[in-house]
């Protein structure tokens, strides 16, 4: 299993992007909103990863947390909900917003994404309500305004939005902690190397 790839950002699509990795370049396909943050061409990207044979076709997608991987491989887990209708809720809202509209069985929220309808929707809400904690990704919805604040903080402080949420995913799980408390501990991500 491939669990995650680390490569440099040869090319992108609407809806892919090719790494090229040792020699070798590999197609991901990921969230519309996710692309957006990578960075420039050339640069080098870190993805955690979901692979899928099927039929005899090898697919991969990629996501820049852990946690919309793991929303991602909940919600193929639907019924009636593949691939390509998990990308489409992840390229339309974040972990939080997908999360909190699901806790709160929305389903205007859920169903603004293109290919999903309110059947589909209400299937989701039904069968993963009370499943998911809207906080499951590290931060609860009420946290979510917090959580754009230290990356506000971060990015003005010259990292990347992309690098300051994966820093902050790193730290979500000391609840609890003051948005000062989380910047710093964010930092001290940067500071490791981790």
């Amino acid at each position: 299993m491939i669990v995650s790839l680390r490569g440099n950002l040869e090319a992108v699509g609407p809806d892919w992007v090719h790494l090229q990795i040792g020699g070798v370049s590999l197609q991901v396909f990921m969230p519309s909103a996710a692309i957006s943050e990578l960075g420039p061409i050339g640069g080098q990207v870190h993805l955690h990863t979901h692979l899928r044979i099927r039929d005899e076709q090898v697919l991969l997608y990629g996501f820049p947390t852990a946690s919309a991987l793991g929303l991602f491989s909940t919600l193929t887990g639907v019924s009636g909900v593949g691939p390509r209708l998990a990308l489409a809720l992840l390229s339309s809202l974040s972990v939080n917003s997908l999360l909190q509209a699901i806790a709160n069985g929305d389903l205007a929220a859920l169903s603004a994404a293109p290919g999903v309808g309110r059947r589909t929707a209400g299937r989701i809400i039904l069968e993963l309500k009370g499943k998911l904690d809207a906080g499951e990704d590290g931060a609860s919805p009420v946290g979510a305004s917090d959580d754009a604040e230290v990356v506000e903080a971060l990015t003005a402080l010259g990292y990347s939005s992309l690098e300051a949420r994966r820093a902050l995913d790193r730290v979500q799980d000391a609840s609890g902690l003051s948005v000062e408390e989380r910047i710093r501990s964010a930092l001290q991500q940067f500071g490791t190397g981790g």
